[in-house]
C-alpha cells in the first residue's frame, strides 16, 4: 500500500472517529516509514488541523493509552494556565487489534540541544514552560488517579536503578561511590512534589522561533520530583542549563535549593537505565554504548570544573532509612 493509500486509510478512520468530520486534505506527519506510529495531519471543513495516530506496536499502544488518560485530565481550565498548546482528544476508531486516536494538531518542530544553545531566548521560553507545568494545581492529577510520588519514593526508585546497574558489575567504582553518596544525602531529597510532565526532552517539546508552541507525550504525568523535568537539558551545554534554570526560577519554579543537583543525579542515572535496557534486551551494542557513556561521565566528574552531587548546604545528615535501604541491597548483591 503506497503513501497515499495509508493516508487515505487514516483519513477514512478519522471520519469514523470524529462524527461529522469532513476531511478536506491530508499530509503525513513525521517520516511515514519509521517510528512507532503511522500518523497524518488532516484539515476539517472549518480549516482546523487534526492529527491521527495509529500505533504500530504494543509499546506505542501502551504509550498512546497513557497519553490519552493524561490529556483528558488536562481540562480546559488547566490548559489556560499553560503558555503552550496541548493536543486535545477528538475521537478514536478501532483498526485491527488496536485503535487510531484523533487529536487537535499542535504546530511546531522539535528543537535540538544545540538550537537551545544558539537561541538563549528559546532556552528561556523552555524554563518558563517547565515552571508553568510545575505550578499547576496538584488536585487534578490526583483526581485523575495518576501516580503521586513522595520524595522517599523518588529516592527509592533512584536507588533501585543504581543498585540494579551496580549489580551488573559494569558501573565504574567512582560512579558507584558518587551515586551512593547522593542517595545518602538527606537534604538532596527534601522537596515538595509538584505536577511533573515526567518524560520531557527534545522529542516532547515543540518550538517555533523563540517560542515553545506545544508539549507532547504526557503519558508520565504525575506528582513527583520537579528536577526530573529539567534533567534532559544537562545533556547540552552548561550555560544552556543555567539559562533554563534562571528562567524557571524567575517564573515561579523551584523554591528548592537542591533542584539542579537532583536534576544532575537523574541525568547521570539515565546512563544506568540505558545499561539496564541493554542487559534486558540482550544487546551488546547498547551495553557497550552505556559503559562508554559511564566512562565519559567518570572523566567529566573528575574534571576540575565538575559539580559534586551532594546538596548545596554543608550540614548533610545521614538518613537512617537510606542507610538501611543501601545496606540491605548491598547484602542482597553481595
Amino acid at each position: 500500500m503506497g503513501m497515499a493509500g495509508s493516508q487515505f486509510t487514516l483519513a477514512a478512520l478519522a471520519t469514523t472517529a470524529v462524527p461529522g468530520l469532513v476531511v478536506t486534505g491530508t499530509r503525513t506527519l513525521g517520516s511515514a516509514a519509521s517510528g512507532d506510529y503511522e500518523s497524518a495531519v488532516l484539515r476539517d471543513a472549518e480549516g482546523s488541523a487534526l492529527a491521527i495516530r495509529r500505533p504500530r506496536n504494543q509499546r506505542a499502544e501502551a504509550r498512546q493509552s497513557a497519553d490519552l488518560v493524561a490529556i483528558r485530565a488536562l481540562s480546559a481550565g488547566i490548559r489556560t494556565r499553560l503558555p503552550f498548546e496541548v493536543a486535545e482528544y477528538r475521537g478514536q476508531a478501532p483498526i485491527g487489534s488496536t485503535r487510531a486516536i484523533v487529536t487537535t494538531y499542535v504546530r511546531g518542530t522539535h528543537p535540538t540541544l544545540r538550537t537551545l544553545a544558539e537561541r538563549p531566548a528559546l532556552a528561556t521560553a523552555v524554563g518558563r514552560a517547565v515552571a508553568a507545568v510545575h505550578q499547576l494545581p496538584t488536585s487534578f492529577v490526583t483526581d485523575a488517579g495518576l501516580p503521586s510520588l513522595t520524595p522517599f519514593e523518588v529516592l527509592r526508585s533512584a536507588v533501585s536503578v543504581m543498585d540494579r546497574a551496580v549489580a551488573t558489575k559494569l558501573v565504574p567504582a567512582p560512579l558507584k561511590e558518587r551515586w551512593e553518596g547522593a542517595a545518602r544525602d538527606q537534604q538532596l531529597w527534601q522537596f515538595t512534589p509538584t505536577v511533573v510532565h515526567g518524560s520531557l526532552g527534545t522529542e516532547s517539546v515543540l518550538v517555533d522561533g523563540d517560542d515553545v508552541t506545544g508539549v507532547l507525550g504526557w503519558g508520565e504525568l504525575r506528582l513527583g520530583d520537579p528536577a526530573k523535568d529539567l534533567a534532559w537539558v544537562l545533556a547540552g551545554r552548561r550555560d544552556v542549563f543555567d539559562t533554563v534554570i534562571s528562567a524557571y526560577e524567575a517564573n515561579g519554579g523551584g523554591r528548592d535549593r537542591q533542584l539542579a543537583q537532583r536534576a544532575r543525579v537523574h541525568h547521570e542515572l539515565e546512563t544506568a537505565q540505558w545499561l539496564l535496557h541493554g542487559v534486558q534486551v540482550k544487546s551488546t551494542e547498547v551495553v557497550d554504548d552505556a559503559v562508554a557513556m559511564m566512562h565519559r561521565l567518570v572523566e567529566a566528574v573528575h574534571a576540575p570544573s565538575a559539580t559534586p552531587l551532594q546538596s548545596v548546604s554543608p550540614e548533610t545528615m545521614e538518613i537512617g532509612e537510606v542507610e538501611q535501604l543501601l545496606s540491605s541491597t548491598e547484602r542482597r548483591h553481595g
